[in-house]
């Protein structure tokens, strides 16, 4: 499932594996890999992407279906 949803906020985006692999800095078959659940994603990478698509971790995990990234306060 998590699959799924990174696919579908990069893809939201109009990015290429490849884009979102630069802007964390490790290379396209690793986030390929996260991507199709076949490696774990560190706690570390997972923020950096909610924080790049401007969503909730949260919303990565499918622990809400709510996209919009909380509010802080």
């Amino acid at each position: 499932m998590l699959k799924t949803r990174l696919k579908e906020l990069r893809e939201d985006k109009d990015l290429k594996q490849k884009n979102v692999a630069e802007i964390l800095g490790i290379a396209q078959t690793t986030y390929s890999q996260y991507e199709l659940s076949k490696r774990d994603i560190p706690y570390e990478v997972i923020v950096k992407l909610a924080e790049f698509y401007n969503t909730s971790v949260d919303y990565i995990l499918f622990l809400t279906n709510e996209k919009e990234a909380y509010k802080k306060d």
